[in-house]
């Protein structure tokens, strides 16, 4: 057993490695913000001076968002967050299209938020089918096609989970779907801001996207909606967001998303080399010591962030307090699926046993990560799953 690196009475530092469930504001966008907050605070409707100027921040943040996106403008929807998003996507776009079939395919591993909507529209009469993933938790084309049936009018697969980082290979997924007129959803709320999403290359007609997981503010994100996909909003009102989500737009959010989208494009690719070294490092230290600590995820095909591991012998709730004690916060899967004392759906269904689904770790690093956090971080995790064995 390592030495402990502090004491649990006089704690030194605390190490944040849940970025994927959600990330610091940064002060650049809450500049931005506080801007449109006191100053710029105009309904964005109305047609004077105030209103012309909260206007063109949200415009400059659709037009930001589509930059990235490789879209038009006008197919950019701002929303409450991932989770409205996904609903618009496959609730909305089901009641739209319901006289062209009732079947729509998932994967085996989407966030609830999917998997919830999926289950509503399955109370409403739609049928829906799984598209299983394979050991690291990859959606195959080939799973998809075997998913699909003649009345299939939707197909909703992840761009990169959530809980261990996998990357789907959406462009092969969508040049299944689009010879069969099938329209393509995917909630890219792990991967936007993190490598490059492209919705003309991965071939989406739909994508659902985060503001707090690219150091944005909560209670913001943003649907991309390809031109002539019908969809039927869920909410009703005025004429916001053409319609698609009525309500005064939540204007210091939109510009803060803008913004942190234009900070993330421009540090991607610098950033996602350095969490990729420091990811690999933090694995390579704790292997040092427990050789036995599995990967859960594809070992190349993943976020440059995450590392998902499973621990023989342990239990993951203990594990995680025991960090959380000595200043490490990590998580064992899902933020939104915290309190629940079932393993996690996506390791299960990668095939993980249930016992190692419940020793399971996620450690997803940001921004802030540095050399010295990972070493420190790897003492913990080493020290605190020695002793629970």
């Amino acid at each position: 057993m390592l030495p402990r690196a502090k004491s649990i009475l006089t704690p030194l530092q605390r190490i944040y490695l849940d970025y994927a469930a959600t990330t610091p504001v940064d002060e650049r966008v809450l500049m931005s913000m506080s801007e449109f907050m006191l100053e710029k605070f105009g309904n964005p409707s109305s047609l004077h001076s105030y209103g012309r100027e909260a206007r063109g921040g949200i415009d400059a943040a659709r037009r930001s968002i589509a930059r990235m996106l490789n879209c038009r403008v006008e197919e950019v929807h701002f929303t409450s967050g991932g989770t409205e998003a996904d609903n618009l996507a496959l609730i909305g776009y089901a009641k739209a299209n319901h006289h062209r079939g009732e079947h729509i395919v998932i994967s085996g591993v989407e966030h609830s938020a999917v998997r919830s909507a999926a289950e509503a529209l399955s109370a409403q009469g739609f049928r829906i089918g799984i598209a299983e993933p394979d050991a690291f938790g990859m959606i195959a084309p080939e799973a998809v096609e075997c998913a699909l049936e003649s009345e299939t009018i939707l197909v909703s697969v992840m761009h990169a989970n959530n809980e261990v980082g996998t990357i789907n290979p959406l462009g092969a997924i969508g040049a299944i779907l689009k010879p069969r007129g099938i329209a393509f959803h995917t909630d890219a709320v792990q991967s936007f801001g993190k490598i490059p999403v492209d919705v003309q290359a991965l071939g989406v007609d739909m994508l659902s996207l985060s503001g707090h997981k690219i150091y944005g503010p909560k209670g913001i994100g943003a649907i991309y909606i390809r031109d002539g996909i019908q969809i039927e909003p869920r909410q009703l009102g005025g004429h916001q967001e053409s319609g698609i989500r009525p309500g005064t737009e939540n204007l210091s959010g939109i510009v803060g998303l803008g913004v942190a989208a234009s900070l993330a494009e421009s540090a991607m690719a610098e950033e996602s080399n350095r969490m990729k070294s420091l990811r690999d490092e933090l694995h390579a230290r704790i292997l040092d010591h427990i050789e036995d600590a599995g990967l859960n995820g594809h070992s190349d095909a993943r976020l440059p962030g995450h590392l998902n591991l499973s621990f023989h012998g342990i239990d993951g709730e203990a594990l995680l307090v025991a960090l959380d004690l000595e200043g490490v916060a990590a998580s064992s899967g899902s933020a939104c699926a915290s309190g629940s004392q079932e393993p996690s759906s996506t390791l299960l269904a990668m095939g993980v046993p249930r016992e190692l689904a419940q020793a399971s770790l996620r450690l997803t690093l940001g921004r802030s990560t540095t050399a010295e956090d990972v070493g420190y971080a790897a003492r913990i995790i080493v020290d605190n799953v020695t002793r629970l064995r």
